[in-house]
């Protein structure tokens, strides 16, 4: 998870309404659909690479709470080694095409820079270590007293992968089922095709961008193929033109274009969970 998209984009100004806790040994944002509204399910976030305290995925945990009527968790599953935010200007410098001489000058120290902060994110956060630390939080929610609720995962960027993994049936239940009900991703990372699409045991809904050059669009189209050929499990891909990756979380909010498509992939996301835990 070394390329540069995985570290740019845009950090938001506004301010998560959500909690924090101990759950289930992690710290825990949590957010809620709101007084008096029941709780139609839970949906644990496996974020990008920024984790668990990015204001950006935390209010993506508010949105996901407030339209779907949902419980989101939104976990430290990097036990503090997320990459740092001032990556996302470090990239941008060092990404940024019209650089004038002193910019030239200073790359060197970007670069530097850059490296110090994604290689101990990428050592620490490797997915042998962290997968672990995804499933046992969830098998820990199947064995609370939310149990009974229909529970989904969302992962974006490095936590797509992981909700991949939930998806083919990484660990089961004590009755043999999947530990998720539903899984939606936006722009995962790291996704080997087929092996880490084929075989889904529960529906899953992908939102990629055509410009995303972490998974290109014959590598969409193969996802594609792999999931037809996949009987009585529900699957869609939605491609959003012109969305580069990490834009369901990263946008620059200024940039109309850009926040709509991640505003419709929000959506996307809480109708995808709703449907099937309805089913469930």
């Amino acid at each position: 998870m070394s390329c540069p998209s995985c570290f740019s984009g845009h950090a938001k100004s506004l301010v998560p309404t959500g909690r924090v806790e101990l759950l289930h040994g992690r710290n825990t944002y949590i957010s809620e659909p709101g007084e008096g509204v029941a709780v139609f399910g839970i949906v644990v976030i496996v974020p990008d690479a920024f984790g668990w305290e990015f204001p950006n995925n935390r209010l993506l945990a508010d949105e996901y709470a407030r339209q779907g009527s949902l419980r989101v968790y939104l976990p430290d599953f990097m036990d503090g080694a997320a990459a740092p935010v001032w990556m996302l200007q470090t990239i941008a410098d060092i990404t940024k095409k019209q650089k004038t001489w002193l910019e030239h000058l200073y790359l060197p120290y970007h670069i530097s820079r850059a490296a110090y902060g994604f290689i101990p994110f990428i050592v620490r956060n490797r997915f042998s270590v962290s997968m672990t630390k995804v499933q046992s939080f969830i098998e820990a929610i199947r064995h609370s007293s939310e149990a009974h609720l229909p529970l989904g995962a969302a992962g974006f960027c490095w936590g797509g992968l992981h909700v991949l993994a939930l998806a083919r049936g990484f660990n089961t239940t004590s009755n043999g089922e999947p530990l998720v009900n539903a899984v939606f991703t936006a722009h995962p990372s790291n996704v080997k095709i087929p092996d880490d699409v084929a075989e889904l045991r529960v529906p899953v809904s992908l939102a990629i961008g055509d410009k995303d050059f972490i998974m290109p669009v014959a590598q969409i189209d193969r996802v594609r193929e792999v999931w037809a050929s996949i009987p009585n499990i529900a699957t869609e891909v939605r491609v959003y033109p012109g969305a580069g990756h990490g834009f369901s979380v990263r946008a620059d909010p200024h940039n109309a274009a850009q926040a709509a498509q991640s505003a419709e992939a929000e959506r996307q996301a809480v109708a995808w969970f709703q449907k099937h835990f309805h089913k469930g």
